[in-house]
């Protein structure tokens, strides 16, 4: 009997691309936006808690203070 691969395998298999900036998809954006967040932190040697926007308008994450 032959396995069927889920969709769940192929999403999680899935890395991010340069060219995930230019898709419109979900999952390209999602690995676009975590990759520049997960950059900038690296960069900046700090992490902040925000969510940058695409429109250039970052978004404090509150901590539950």
């Amino acid at each position: 009997m032959e396995r069927k691969e889920h969709v769940s395998t192929k999403i999680a298999e899935r890395h991010y691309k340069p060219e995930d900036y230019k898709k419109k998809d979900p999952l390209s954006s999602g690995l676009a936006t975590t990759h520049e967040q997960v950059s900038d932190v690296y960069t900046e040697g700090k992490a902040n808690p925000v969510i940058e926007d695409v429109n250039g308008k970052d978004i404090p994450i509150n901590k539950g203070e």
